[in-house]
């Protein structure tokens, strides 16, 4: 019973590692639009940046790489 579950368990960890499937070129209009965005309010976002800003004492690291101290 157990190497049957232990199988079972395998298949079904081992079908998440299956392709996926590419995006069609007419489901690509729905991933440009503005919800679909991390940072989607410009607003929102510059207040999020101002709190970290405020706890951290650090500016900036917001963006590619490093944090605000300087070190990478």
């Amino acid at each position: 019973m157990k190497a049957c579950s232990g199988l079972a368990l395998a298949v079904l960890v081992l079908s998440g590692c299956a392709p996926i499937k590419p995006v069609q070129p007419w489901e690509k209009g729905f991933l440009a639009k503005k919800e679909m965005t991390f940072a989607g309010d410009k607003l929102d976002e510059a207040y999020r940046e101002h709190t970290y800003f405020s706890k951290e004492a650090a500016a900036g690291g917001g963006g590619v790489g490093g944090g605000g101290c300087g070190c990478n």
